[in-house]
């Protein structure tokens, strides 16, 4: 028994009538009987009363034609989600998240406009060092994810999509003689202690750091390391140096603490979605789709500008 039996079937069944059912068909009444005739020998009972003017369902015929309906029903469901998840429209995608970026308004912007694009796909978020998410990604485990750039841990294997372009800033103690200033140029802290997080949660974001310092002329005295990125915050509150974070991590409410935008804009990170560069998802394809179309464009324009006031 095949699926063009059951479907040969219904068509017989609900036109009462092999020539009209054929038509439908789009298949000559003969052959169409014959089918219909093998059928009921495979199933040994008949499924139609011959009439002189068409044909009816014997009580066999009746039983067989709702699970006939059912099964096709199921097929027909089957052939939608499959071709629903080669569209991309459904199924699953796990996005992973450098902790240091999960306070980008633009984040929850993205995720949110992605939702109302593809309301069937169900997103898996995964936070986690820049290093796991690559690692995840190597495995397979993570589809895509949101990291700040540099991100130079896997060459060529991966496609980056800037999402936006992020100021730093200085962040000191309440008390310290420089927490009255609106701008603090980053030779001023040439002479304090640095609160940095590990290199290895996030070697591009640290590295950029050390970086314009020493563009700035001088090497940072590094003090007692943070666990993460926005616990640098607390750590400048309790006393043991300044530090200098993403300007997004201001949403760390913590007492005891002042933010600075560094002079001359002298410091800025991007946050980028990084992709596999010979990925198969579609549903992967259709969310870098959509952050490259003119629409995302517009709709994200007002986070795009990054957060660049200390007010």
């Amino acid at each position: 028994m095949e699926l063009r039996h059951l479907r040969y079937f219904v068509a017989v069944a609900e036109e009462r009538h092999f020539t009209r059912a054929a038509e439908r068909l789009g298949i000559a009444q003969p052959p169409l009987s014959q089918q219909i005739k093998k059928l009921e020998q495979e199933l040994g009972t008949p499924l139609f009363r011959r009439l002189t003017r068409g044909v009816e369902l014997t009580e066999a015929g009746v039983l067989f034609l709702e699970d006939a309906r059912g099964i096709m029903s199921q097929v027909e469901r089957a052939r939608a989600r499959a071709m629903s998840v080669a569209r991309g429209e459904s199924g699953r995608i796990s996005i992973g998240f450098a902790s240091s970026a999960v306070f980008h308004p633009l984040v929850a912007t993205l995720i949110r406009y992605y939702r109302d694009q593809y309301p069937r796909v169900t997103i898996s978020p995964i936070e986690g060092s820049t290093p796991s998410l690559v690692e995840g990604m190597d495995s397979g485990n993570i589809d895509a994810a949101v990291v700040r750039l540099p991100f130079n841990e896997c060459g060529d294997n991966y496609c980056m999509d800037v999402l936006a372009e992020e100021e730093m800033l200085i962040v000191l103690p309440a008390h310290h003689p420089l927490a009255g200033e609106e701008e603090i140029a980053l030779e001023a802290l040439e002479r304090e202690t640095l609160i940095m997080f590990p290199r290895s949660l996030g070697p591009g974001l640290y590295d950029s750091i050390i970086a314009a310092c020493r563009k700035a002329g001088f090497s940072p005295s590094l003090g007692q390391e943070s666990p993460q990125v926005p616990s640098t915050v607390n750590m400048v509150a309790a006393g043991f140096g300044v530090s200098v974070v993403p300007a997004s991590i201001r949403s760390v409410h913590a007492e005891g603490v002042t933010y600075h935008r560094i002079k001359g804009g002298q410091l800025k990170v991007q946050i980028a979605l990084a992709h596999r560069a010979n990925e198969r998802s579609q549903a992967v394809h259709n969310l870098v789709k959509m952050i490259r179309s003119d629409k995302w464009q517009t709709y994200s324009h007002d986070y795009r500008k990054g957060l660049p006031t200390s007010q």
